[in-house]
């Protein structure tokens, strides 16, 4: 089982990296040569029947995770479910979905459209997870979406992938605090996540967020290539509860401005 959890998100970076180059000086910069430890990963999905929350999950499920959190991110038309795994060194999941129904009718048509071309039973394999977009989307529908939803925009363009990997603050050998990771990233030139400031959360809700703004990169539309966002980096730092075990889950309001991390800027 470990070996299919580590042969998964193993897959899972390669794919990523390939639109977010930046992750390798993310690495040189705060481990030094050691490796780093992941401490989530993160999905978004539509909530549809074909491709819902809980397709993307059954993967994680399978592999031994359990379901341990829901969110609601109402402004956004987003919920969300967060998995671990009994292994503590197995990274913590953290999947989204759009409730489709929420957007205008021509931006519903749209999506309605896109995951119409996604193939039968492609959803069945975890390398789904990894696919990609598994639609063909013009830059005008995209434009289309960004007006209304960024998320869906992402979706629509990037499709099933690793929206981001977190590094895991408590297991940095050469920082403890968050303050200290983001002041490295800005001296090498990072552009940092500043919606509700730098840092999201703080030690009374046991959880310390930050991430680099998307890299960007390129996509195919049917009406030409373009260059957009693509997926970021966030840093994670958890303190301990009364049981000296530390924080596993996530907190809402902070979440919520994560997601803007892939905002054109």
């Amino acid at each position: 089982m470990q070996k299919d959890i580590e042969t998964l998100f193993g897959h899972l970076w390669d794919n990523y990296i390939k639109v977010t180059p930046s992750a390798h000086k993310v690495h040189e910069l705060l481990a030094g040569g050691e490796s780093i430890v992941n401490d989530h990963v993160a999905f978004r999905t539509f909530n549809l029947p074909k491709v819902g929350l809980e397709k993307l999950a059954a993967h994680f499920l399978a592999l031994g995770y359990e379901e341990k959190g829901q969110y609601e991110f109402k402004a956004k038309k987003l919920k969300a479910k967060h998995f671990e795994h009994s292994d503590p060194d197995a990274p913590k999941v953290f999947i989204s979905e759009l409730k489709v129904e929420e957007l205008s009718a021509p931006a519903q048509a749209i999506v309605h459209a896109l995951v119409e071309q996604v193939p039968e039973h492609l959803t069945d394999a975890p390398a789904f997870l990894y696919a990609g977009a598994p639609w063909r989307v013009s830059h005008a529908d995209y434009q289309t979406l960004l007006a209304e939803s960024e998320y869906a925009a992402w979706m629509a363009a990037w499709g099933y992938r690793a929206n981001h990997f977190t590094v895991s603050i408590n297991r940095l050998r050469d920082f403890d605090t968050i303050e200290a990771v983001n002041a490295a990233l800005k001296r090498a030139g990072f552009v940092l996540n500043a919606v509700g400031g730098e840092v999201k959360g703080d030690p009374h809700v046991m959880l310390e967020q930050s991430s680099t703004m998307a890299d960007k990169a390129d996509v195919a539309f049917t009406d030409g290539v373009k260059t957009i966002p693509s997926c970021f980096y966030e840093f994670a730092l958890r303190y301990p509860q009364a049981d000296g075990i530390l924080y596993p889950g996530f907190v809402e309001a902070s979440a919520d401005k994560i997601f803007e991390s892939t905002n054109a800027m």
